[in-house]
């Protein structure tokens, strides 16, 4: 249904008289003028400033307008280096850099998208249905699904996930040489080099509250040295020294939850001081009581409670999967890839990594983990129940060894989520798996991971455990087994109705054999 345009009207004269622009509006009106002279948000690929400088990387300099852009009254100057560095001058780039970045974000948001091939249609694929087919539903699921997490909620969670996952890399370069200094130190080999292995794989974990705290007031819009500055307070010996609540503060009390609370009030008193402070002592005045209020309010409150809400998490997991083991196991495992749908599976991040900072590993990743074994099994039974299909099973074959290493997207959105059924007896299939390795958990063979984020094989190397890990590697590889088999039987029972059967499974037979060449086209394809 179209409408037609409104009537134009006479325009008004405001009702009250202009007033001078509030400085936030001067620094947006001056991020607005930069932006299309630098080639707008698409020629955009970092931004980033320095004491006077705003530094943005660029994927097309031909589209920068250089004269125009220095006769703004914003631009002292501008210094071409390895990346194009405008000068604002101290102060004023730390208030217009924000406002460009936001610009950049909206600009990009606002670009049109083209619509997944699933969505262009409404009326239903005819037979036979391609993995390509699948794929486009899948990659619609997707795209949906981004669209249901942009909720605030959920958006917090997005930001606490990019807080943390920079960590990774170290965390799992720390946690496998922590892992093999454990196994030479039970053998009593290389006793000389077990120290430096030891120093080596403690050194980032020791100060992970100072990167937590840097990347949130990197996320949050404020200065990531002053919030990683504010967050080494709480790693630093001399607190040691400082009494709360008759209580002796203890370094690192409080964890990366006490540096995230700390760089989020960082965030925010340094904006605050941005705002009021005058332009010429902002580079003195602003981080000194960013500094100042921030420390003193993290040594005499959040580094307590912080501590306490530590402490309760981890008492939390271990009594979880002691108490209720198999069965605590069998949610987790179960609900771990309905969370990864909705986003909700970023809120444990922080969980891990406080469990890794309070006993060295994560004793909910080895469960979590199991969902990806249901997966693998789920994709193993499409394999087999749907022997026509060669476009399908081509593309299970092609996922299935990133799928064994714990990078399961490959295959829930180019084959089960798509399918529907076997989607959930893959969650079935994870359900088992973790309720094999709660069980052990519950009879006190508890282990854990060293590291988040590899899962499935990838995850032998960073198991730890007080049972050995011999004990420790035999578990988690019956709960793999265990996931495997139970989202195999389950998908290739209960995966498929009839009419799935029939519109998945027309083709041509790949086992039947080639009327010219004489070899069948399964053989061809591997």
């Amino acid at each position: 249904m179209s409408t037609e345009p409104p009537e134009p009207t006479e325009p008004t004269e405001p009702t009250e008289p202009a007033h001078p622009a509030e400085p936030t509006d001067k620094n947006r009106a001056a991020a607005a003028a930069i932006l299309p002279l630098v080639g707008g948000p698409d020629n955009i690929t970092a931004v980033a400033h320095c004491m006077t400088r705003l530094r943005i990387s660029l994927r097309d300099r031909a589209l920068v307008q250089d004269e125009a852009l220095k006769s703004l009254p914003a631009v002292l100057g501008v210094v071409e280096d390895d990346t194009y560095q405008i000068v604002l001058g101290p102060g004023a780039v730390a208030r217009i850099t924000p406002e460009f970045e936001a610009l950049v974000e909206e600009g990009r948001s606002a670009a049109p998208r083209a619509v997944p091939p699933a969505a262009a249609h409404s009326a239903p694929t005819p037979p036979p249905v391609t993995a390509g087919e699948l794929a486009a539903q899948g990659a619609a699921l997707k795209e949906a699904r981004k669209a249901r997490n942009a909720t605030p909620f959920k958006l917090m969670l997005r930001r606490i996930a990019n807080i943390f996952v920079p960590l990774i890399p170290a965390l799992i370069g720390c946690g496998i040489i922590a892992g093999l200094n454990g196994l030479l130190m039970n053998l009593g080999l290389l006793p000389s080099v077990v120290p430096a292995l030891a120093a080596i794989a403690s050194g980032f974990m020791s100060l992970i509250a100072v990167f937590v705290g840097h990347n949130t007031a990197k996320e949050f819009g404020g200065t990531p040295i002053l919030g990683g500055a504010v967050a080494a307070i709480i790693v630093f010996p001399g607190v040691a020294k400082i009494t709360v609540l008759g209580t002796e503060l203890r370094p690192g009390q409080g964890g990366v939850l006490g540096a995230l609370a700390a760089a989020l009030l960082a965030v925010y008193v340094e904006k605050r001081c941005r705002r009021l402070v005058p332009e010429a002592l902002d580079v003195l005045v602003t981080p000194t009581l960013t500094i100042l209020i921030s420390g003193l309010v993290t040594l005499f409150g959040l580094m307590f409670l912080a501590g306490e809400a530590s402490a309760a998490i981890g008492t939390f997991a271990d009594g979880l999967l002691s108490i209720g083991g198999a069965f605590a196991g069998l949610v987790l495992g179960g609900l771990f890839l309905p969370l990864v749908m909705l986003g909700l599976h970023q809120a444990l991040i922080p969980i891990h990594t406080t469990l890794i900072e309070q006993s060295g590993h994560t004793v909910l990743l080895p469960i979590l983990a199991m969902a990806g074994a249901g997966q693998v099994g789920a994709a193993l039974a499409v394999h087999c129940r749907l022997p026509r299909n060669g476009s399908l099973r081509a593309t299970i074959r092609s996922a299935l060894p990133a799928g064994f290493l714990g990078i399961g997207e490959p295959l829930i959105y180019g084959v089960s989520l798509p399918l529907g059924r076997p989607f959930v007896t893959a969650c079935v299939g994870g359900a088992a798996g973790g309720a094999f390795v709660g069980l052990f958990n519950q009879l006190g063979m508890a282990f854990g991971s060293t590291a988040i984020g590899p899962s499935g094989w990838a995850l032998f190397p960073l198991l730890s455990g007080g049972s050995g890990l011999g004990v420790t590697v035999a578990i988690y590889a019956g709960g793999l087994l265990t996931g495997y088999l139970v989202g195999f039987a389950a998908t290739y029972f209960f995966g498929f109705t009839g009419r799935m059967l029939t519109d998945l499974n027309t083709g041509p037979d790949p086992a039947a054999p080639d009327p010219v060449t004489g070899s069948s086209k399964e053989a061809a394809l591997t």
